[in-house]
């Protein structure tokens, strides 16, 4: 089973948003905590907190991305406890039961976007259209075997709506920028 972690490749979580995340917590994208705001008045650090952060479970804090990793059934439920807490606790919700409830479903969200390879890192934008949140995920993975092996490349995930999933290239890209 797996399930995402905080990461932190540099200091600028520590900058651009009002809390970050400490390297390590458990995550979700966290898109309940925007839902009863007025998303168009945010700005700075809580519009960043927005459009690209995903939620660490242990301090509420925000992280630009998450890494998968496997994660025990103990874990995941003191996971979903936890968040359940903070529902309580931050977020207004009436009692345990629907805490719980709204937790399991959070971490199962995050679950099901953990289905790539261990160690695949994952990016978050989110934005408002027509009065609704919507969210789209980049996965940062090892390259494929296919190909001579990349430290890394990006892959976009697209809904069924959208275009095709694009690879992206970055040591072709920097290449052709120092041409």
């Amino acid at each position: 089973m797996k399930l995402l972690r905080t990461i932190r490749l540099d200091a600028s979580d520590t900058f651009v948003f009002e809390w970050a995340a400490e390297p390590g917590e458990w995550a979700v994208p966290g898109t309940f905590a925007f839902a009863s705001r007025d998303v168009a008045s945010l700005a700075g650090k809580q519009r960043v907190a927005f459009r690209s952060g995903f939620l660490g479970v242990q301090s509420l804090g925000w992280s630009t991305l998450v890494e998968v990793v496997e994660v025990s059934e103990a874990e995941r439920a003191a996971a979903v406890a936890l968040l359940a807490q903070h529902l309580i606790g931050h977020f207004g919700a009436p009692d345990m039961a629907t805490a719980t409830a709204a937790a399991h479903e959070e971490v199962a969200f995050a679950a099901s976007l953990s289905e790539h390879p261990h160690g695949t890192v994952i990016g978050l934008m989110r934005k408002q259209e027509s009065g609704s949140i919507r969210e789209s995920f980049r996965t940062l993975a090892p390259g494929s075997r296919n190909k001579p092996q990349r430290a890394f490349t990006f892959m976009e995930a697209a809904d069924e709506e959208e275009t095709p999933v694009e690879e992206i290239d970055l040591l072709a890209l920097a290449r052709e920028k120092h041409r």
